[in-house]
């Protein structure tokens, strides 16, 4: 939570949610399902036993998984920071924040709404339905119940649904009208759910423009990961940028896509600086490269650096420009003016 404070405090459009669930049915904020990495759960005697391995799409982990845990139990977990050799300076925070639940979240998100005076949009993800689904907790219908509590099952309403399965957005999209967005992993990689159904497709069979136009049936966007919008060289520097963005908007679809970060290991090479993967590159230049694809919007996890290159791409240099005839038309047509 403080991590989604401090995003929106910056100024961020969007507000992202990893969504997985208890075993006694919530919907909970994670990055994966597997928390040893992002609470402190190894610190924890009482819950030792629980360590176990699974296959999880296929990919055998060991940890901790939020499958066996009550809400209850949850709680008494407190976040980590997920990558402390990277980000060394978070780790102040370890043990700070509790494991929050999507409905918290949606509490939170209206009560700043109504602080702010505009909503304060989401991104909530399906980690893994296809999975969970086989397991006998299914996530989709637990969300899409929790969106109608709330009031957030219309096509209008703040918060969009993502999954990295298409049939997953597709289901969602049959129990509410909430804008949903496929995400798509590398071209050669296949959905899992594509997999599992032994449909032969790849992400580069769907961001054909075929694809997409099926996409855009039962979904709002897209959200490749960047190499899919400017691909990588061997040599780690930017290549050609692909028709992805054209094609997805001639199909009526939003692009959104992930992960922009600041420090060079995750920078294309020319905009590395110095040898330190952990240090941060020239950011910048590589926000201005993928924003003059025309893409929508971007995931990151700076989002004061990338607020103020897409303030920079718009040509905002923060000054006054000249006046518009606004507010002289509309007294002529005999209406009041609240900016």
């Amino acid at each position: 939570m403080g991590a989604y404070q401090l995003a929106l405090d910056m100024g961020a459009d969007v507000i992202e949610q990893d969504l997985v669930p208890t075993r006694d049915g919530h919907l909970v904020c994670r990055h994966e399902n597997e928390i040893s990495g992002t609470t402190d759960v190894a610190d924890h005697p009482e819950f030792a036993d629980r360590r176990a391995t699974r296959t999880i799409d296929g990919v055998t982990v060991t940890g901790w998984f939020t499958e066996d845990f009550t809400l209850a139990e949850l709680k008494t977990l407190r976040a980590v920071e997920r990558i402390p050799e990277q980000r060394p300076n978070n780790t102040i925070y370890d043990g700070r924040w509790e494991v929050p639940t999507l409905e918290e979240v949606i509490r939170w998100a209206a009560d700043e709404g109504r602080r702010r005076g505009r909503p304060v949009w989401l991104h909530a993800e399906t980690k893994h339905p296809s999975h969970f689904r086989s397991i006998g907790l299914p996530l989709e219908e637990p969300l899409a119940a929790l969106l109608r509590r709330h009031g957030l099952h219309r096509r209008t309403s703040p918060i969009f649904l993502q999954s990295f399965e298409p049939t997953s957005i597709r289901r969602l999209s049959r129990l509410v009208d909430t804008p949903g967005v496929v995400l798509f992993s590398s071209a050669g990689s296949r959905p899992r759910d594509l997999e599992l159904a032994g449909d032969p497709r790849t992400v580069a069979d769907l961001i054909t423009p075929k694809g997409l136009r099926e996409i855009a049936g039962y979904a709002s966007g897209i959200g490749p990961t960047l190499d899919l919008v400017i691909p990588r060289r061997a040599d780690g520097t930017r290549g050609t940028p692909t028709s992805l963005v054209a094609d997805a908007h001639r199909a009526g679809l939003i692009v959104h896509p992930y992960t922009q970060r600041n420090e060079n290991r995750y920078l294309p090479a020319e905009f590395r600086v110095g040898d330190d993967p952990h240090r941060h590159g020239d950011a910048f230049g590589a926000l201005r490269a993928w924003f003059a694809t025309g893409i929508d919007g971007i995931f990151t996890d700076h989002p004061d650096t990338a607020l103020l290159a897409a303030a920079d791409h718009r040509g905002a240099d923060g000054t006054r420009g000249t006046p518009t005839s606004l507010v002289a038309d509309a007294h002529r047509a005999g209406l009041i003016v609240h900016p």
